[in-house]
């Protein structure tokens, strides 16, 4: 006779899979945004940038970013190019979250 199936615990383990999988991606977008250098606008700027790049129906704007964001993680351009003319220091793991980005990617 066949073993019942625990659909509660399937459940459950799913919704936790889900989780952590919705926080790592989370995680990856913060490091993303170090690594570009995005940190160093201010938030009301990032999230303006980023809502006219969603919004936008340029095609060939989109195409040109697109390119332009593969050779970023291909390690073509160096990360936080003239953007990162503030008065903070670097940390020593601006590297490591784009490494970090380029091993996710690979």
């Amino acid at each position: 006779m066949r073993k019942p199936r625990d659909y509660d615990s399937e459940l459950k383990a799913l919704d936790e899979k889900a989780k952590l999988l919705k926080e790592r991606r989370l995680h990856q977008l913060g490091e993303l945004i170090v690594a570009t250098g995005a940190d160093a606008l201010p938030v009301e700027q990032l999230a303006g940038a980023l809502l006219a790049a969603v919004e936008s129906n340029d095609t060939p704007a989109k195409e040109g970013w697109r390119k332009r964001g593969a050779a970023f993680f291909q390690g073509s351009r160096k990360p936080r190019g003239h953007a990162r003319s503030d008065t903070r220091g670097t940390s020593s793991s601006d590297g490591d979250a784009q490494s970090t980005l380029r091993q996710d990617r690979a």
